[in-house]
């Protein structure tokens, strides 16, 4: 009872499985949902890099990804939004990024849980911009206490793989385990359900149904 108070107590915040985009062929071998397990993710959909060009996104990489993963655990979501919404444009979220790494801002998140409540395992999203996560995910990171937690960050990314993601998080998540993390070029994020399925069975998260051995037959 108190799990479920929890998850209703904070329900507003969280995204509905439903509402994630749904990609790629077929589902890892999970039959549980994992309740245990919080996914959290920032993306931005409109004008992004793509191959050396742009391209208008209805949907961002790092939620396609998302996506994934929640198709594959069956966990709870939050989704990251800014209060201030990040342009469309990618030349003004570029400048608007540089301004926050340059203030070491932390920019206000809309609808944060108040607690983090049971959940063992984190998963946590973002875009990287300029070698970094953007910095409204330290918003998120330095606000709980993340003790007895593993913390699995994963990216989306141009040029800079996982960036400082790893070194950040291990300095603002108070408490946490930093596990396995996961790095996802932006272009490939749509065909990346192979690569994100082998990282969930990596750290544990999906395992394989094992055969049901034949039964002998009875000698009566």
């Amino acid at each position: 009872m108190r799990r479920r108070s929890f998850i209703q107590s904070v329900a507003t915040s969280f995204v509905s499985s439903s509402s994630l985009p749904r990609r790629g062929n077929g589902a890892p071998s999970v039959s549980t949902a994992r309740g245990d397990v919080l996914l959290v993710f920032f993306s931005r959909a409109g004008e992004n890099y793509f191959n050396g060009g742009r391209k208008d996104l209805t949907v961002g990489n790092t939620e396609v990804v998302a996506g994934m993963i929640r198709d594959a655990l069956r966990c709870d979501v939050f989704q990251i939004k800014a209060v201030d919404p990040y342009p469309h444009s990618y030349d003004a979220t570029v400048q608007r990024n540089v301004l926050e790494q340059n203030d070491k801002a932390r920019p206000r998140i809309a609808n944060l849980p108040a607690s983090l409540g049971a959940y063992r395992t984190i998963l946590i999203g973002s875009p990287i911009w300029n070698v970094s996560a953007p910095r409204i995910m330290l918003t998120f990171a330095e606000r709980y206490d993340f003790t007895g937690k593993t913390i699995n960050p994963f990216t989306t990314y141009a040029m800079s793989g996982l960036g400082s993601v790893v070194d950040d998080y291990s300095a603002a998540c108070r408490g946490a385990k930093l596990g396995e993390a996961l790095a996802i070029r932006g272009e490939e994020a749509e065909g990346s359900r192979s690569e994100i399925d082998k990282w969930l069975r990596r750290i544990g998260l999906v395992h394989d149904r094992r055969p049901v051995p034949p039964r002998e037959p009875s000698s009566r």
